[in-house]
């Protein structure tokens, strides 16, 4: 990253206030996880954040600009990016040009709109649904409808509460609201009369959030617990010199992220090839008929189509996935069964069209497989990276794939968005990185026949879950 890029940064969040910093981290919730935000305190953490995401940069300065614009710092955007509002204003009407998002971008307004005393009737209103100890007198529009959004009161598709309190005293906001589910509904209508990809978004979601509606059957996730979610997570081989540093974060990701979700986690830690294959086809033969999903996630070295044990023997993956055939496995028939394998599936790495940094630390690679999926239905395998190219895990953090999609999940779930719409954007945001001057391309293969939208809690917090579960 340039000096020059670094100190204009500095420049922007030394400028900027807390409740400015407050706004610019409420209209980036759809690109970082409400537990990222809630722990920055300063615009510089959120700006490295920003750039991490590889939403800011050199050569990418649109949705900095779109941030400051919408917080009516135009005298920033003047300054330090030479635009203009009048020059923002003719962008953002292109279609296509907004990140942040008319969901987002309606929230905001409204909480700029409201008065103090408005603040005060919305926090009266909503005493039962939100703990008083998050309505405090200081306590901002923005921190309410975040409470709201956390506690499942207001989603992108659902308003209805949000309206209901408005009308009793700001029946002008109420209309705002009505005229932006007119036009969202609208716009779904004539995406209509395009064809629309089962095999990509089965639920109709695409990934930029509009919701078509589409009369498309879900999995059934009324369980709890969902199902069991089992990590093998491979980190001490036999030669020292193949330990995975960094497996340990992805395990603690995962983790969090499916205990939230209500699933019985567990993790095994450093099994023989053996040892895999028991464990897996010992959760194959227990009672799934009370559950409704089964997940695993192996994190491990291999070769094409095998999957190393510590001991350097191999397991074939397409042994591991026929243990939850139909046959094998009748308790999760018709269930959906989910594979994530965080592994190389070669040696060659995608060669990066723009070289810029990406987030600090030492990668290495996880020597691993091809894979191909048997003709079986109901089973999902995501992969870190298409065949023969390697994935990356830094050793500090944890790897690509695996924390973009536990924050993809963090971020998403509570908008009731569908996997493949999920995977899609892991897709897209490991895609748009840059390690080690080389890219990386997850794969999504799909057998599912219905869409599968992971139910959160009712109250979706994840260190109130921890706490619980603790």
């Amino acid at each position: 990253m340039s000096t020059d890029f670094q100190i204009l940064l500095f420049d922007i969040s030394e400028a900027l206030g807390t409740t400015e910093l407050a706004s610019l981290k409420f209209l980036s919730q759809e690109y970082v996880p409400m537990r990222k935000l809630e722990a920055i305190q300063n615009a510089q953490d959120l700006f490295e954040v920003l750039q991490e995401k590889g939403m800011i940069g050199a050569g990418n300065l649109s949705f900095l600009k779109e941030l400051l614009y919408r917080i009516s710092r135009i005298d920033l955007l003047v300054a330090h990016l030479g635009s203009s509002r009048e020059e923002m204003e003719r962008e953002l009407k292109i279609p296509g040009r907004a990140q942040v998002s008319a969901y987002r971008q309606l929230l905001y307004g409204i909480a700029e709109d409201l008065t103090q005393k408005d603040v005060q009737n919305m926090k009266f209103l909503l005493q039962e649904q939100i703990p008083k100890s998050k309505l405090q007198d200081n306590a901002s529009m923005l921190k309410v409808l975040l409470e709201m959004e956390r506690n499942g009161i207001i989603k992108e598709d659902d308003l209805t509460m949000l309206k209901d309190t408005l009308k009793g005293f700001r029946a002008d906001i109420k209309k705002k609201i009505d005229a932006y589910e007119e036009r969202k509904e609208n716009y779904s209508k004539k995406k209509l009369h395009y064809p629309v990809s089962m095999s990509v978004h089965p639920a109709g979601q695409g990934a930029e959030g509009e919701t078509p509606h589409l009369l498309v059957e879900s999995y059934k996730m009324k369980n709890n617990p969902h199902g069991y979610c089992v990590i093998l997570n491979n980190y001490n081989f036999k030669d020292p010199d193949e330990a995975r540093e960094g497996t340990m974060k992805d395990g603690e990701a995962v983790k969090r992220v499916f205990k939230w979700l209500q699933f019985e986690t567990v993790e095994y830690m450093d099994l023989e090839a053996k040892q895999m294959y028991a464990k897996v086809k010992e959760y194959s033969k227990k009672d799934h008929n009370n559950m409704d999903c089964f997940v695993c996630f192996i994190f491990s070295h291999g070769e094409k189509d095998k999957i190393k044990g510590v001991d350097n023997e191999v397991v074939n993956i397409k042994d591991l996935l026929s243990c939850f055939s139909g046959s094998n496995c009748p308790s999760l028939a018709g269930k959906p069964k989910l594979f994530f394998i965080q592994a190389c599936q070669g040696f060659v790495g995608h060669p990066a069209v723009i070289v810029k940094e990406d987030s600090s630390g030492h990668f290495e690679t996880d020597a691993t497989p091809q894979i191909s999926i048997p003709d079986q239905a109901d089973i999902l395998v995501g992969m870190a990276t298409v065949e023969d190219y390697e994935c990356y895990r830094c050793t500090e953090t944890g790897s690509v794939y695996i924390q973009c999609l536990c924050d993809k999940m963090e971020l998403l779930c509570p908008l009731s968005k569908d996997l493949i719409t999920i995977l899609t954007e892991v897709n897209k945001e490991v895609g748009r990185r840059v390690i080690k001057q080389r890219k990386q391309m997850p794969k999504i293969t799909s057998t599912l026949r219905k869409q599968l939208i992971f139910q959160i809690p009712p109250c979706p917090s994840i260190e109130k879950q921890e706490n619980t579960l603790s």
